[in-house]
């Protein structure tokens, strides 16, 4: 095994040098959109320079060549990509959230995935659906998992599934299990109207076994007592990893919108009907949607932000989360893909017939937004119940807060 790195061995860039970065690749993601769409995937040199850029390291812990960086940072990164190709950002959202589950497992799975690259990628299907077969030392998995996004850019995958109780009357144990490639095949079965590139391939894996140590416990994840913190200290990953994922599956709409809202003022700026006669850029209906959409965008931005600061300050000061601030921000992530797609579809009708052309800036990230609604975090009518119970007292229902 490789020796781990040290602090010192990592340059660690500035978190404002990563979003120029970001942002600097926004013309070539555009650029490789359609490439992305035709081919379900994100093009392998789309992936190297985000590796070479240094975006998969931002939540990865420093003693394997991270940077554990805020939150916010990671997330300024993904809407910059978004805005290029959504599909890419959505990719970069969920492989790149990864790094900071893995650190929650126990040190001796992420010298596995670690020890000899750090800049190994891992993709993830949290589906319940495999079947697990108690084992000596750990556990059989077996099963078809779908909507492993970027999966064909990794070499380890993480997949959820319900361990079954060794005792009648006992609750099942969620959990995730890390398998690396060799355990696994990808069947292409990705065929969407929209995220065509993200290549949400199906996993399917036949009875291989998974030591223990290389299981995270959905119950160590939602109380915060994770293996890995014991070598990876740092306050940030003391926060709840759901609260993490969540936003890495709705933050690529909000720069899906700002993509929508450029398209928009810039069909807009060119357009003149050739049936009335009249130019767009004067359409007080249509300035009045891409004003609404431009000053929604913003309030999204700033309050998924917002929550970030609070929590890192709360896990900076050794202070845990309410559950009530939990299942809030939970909420508010959930309800961003739904609300990004109402204001693109309301500035759809008023862009005129060109607009509704394959070949029209605005309908990649239409069709994307609208396909990434269909991710059960994306779904606030999921989270609604916890956040009400939440603010009468109530325990939570559902790990996953």
């Amino acid at each position: 095994m490789a020796t781990m790195l040290k602090n010192e061995d990592v340059a660690i860039p500035s978190a404002e040098d990563l979003i120029e970065r970001a942002r600097a690749m926004i013309p070539v993601l555009r650029s490789r959109a359609k490439q992305a769409t035709a081919a379900h995937r994100i093009p392998d040199e789309t992936i190297a320079e985000m590796k070479e850029a240094g975006f998969f390291r931002i939540l990865q812990p420093k003693r394997w060549g991270g940077y554990e960086m805020h939150p916010n940072v990671f997330f300024s990164v993904l809407k910059e990509i978004a805005q290029g190709c959504m599909s890419t950002g959505w990719v970069y959202g969920v492989v790149g959230c990864h790094p900071y589950e893995l650190a929650l497992f126990s040190d001796k799975a992420q010298a596995e995935v670690w020890g000899e690259d750090t800049s190994v990628l891992v993709s993830s299907s949290y589906q319940p659906v495999g079947k697990v077969e108690h084992a000596e030392g750990g556990f059989y998995l077996s099963g078809r998992w779908g909507f492993s996004s970027g999966s064909q850019h990794c070499d380890w995958v993480l997949l959820g599934s319900l361990v079954p109780p060794k005792n009648e009357g006992d609750a099942p144990d969620m959990r995730t299990f890390l398998v690396p490639r060799k355990d696994y095949r990808i069947e292409e079965t990705w065929d969407t109207f929209g995220l065509q590139g993200t290549g949400s391939h199906d996993v399917v894996i036949e009875r291989a076994f998974i030591p223990d140590y290389r299981t995270h416990r959905a119950a160590d994840g939602f109380l915060c007592t994770n293996p890995g913190q014991k070598e990876n200290g740092a306050p940030l990953f003391t926060l709840p990893w759901a609260q993490i994922f969540v936003r890495s599956v709705s933050s690529a709409a909000l720069g899906g919108t700002r993509a929508a809202i450029d398209a928009a003022i810039k069909i807009a700026n060119d357009r003149v009907s050739t049936n009335t006669g009249k130019a767009s850029k004067t359409d007080p209906i249509l300035m009045a949607a891409i004003a609404k959409a431009h000053a929604q965008l913003l309030e999204m931005e700033a309050t998924l932000e917002a929550s970030f600061d609070k929590m890192m300050a709360k896990a900076e000061r050794g202070q845990p989360l309410e559950m009530s601030e939990r299942a809030l921000y939970r909420y508010q992530s959930s309800t961003v893909v739904r609300r990004c797609a109402d204001l693109v579809d309301e500035l759809m009708p008023l862009l005129g017939g060109r607009a509704i052309y394959m070949s029209s800036p605005i309908i990649q990230p239409w069709l994307d937004i609208n396909a990434a609604r269909a991710h059960v975090a994306n779904d606030p009518n999921n989270m609604a119940a916890d956040l009400v119970g939440t603010l009468n007292g109530q325990a939570p229902s559902f790990l996953f807060l």
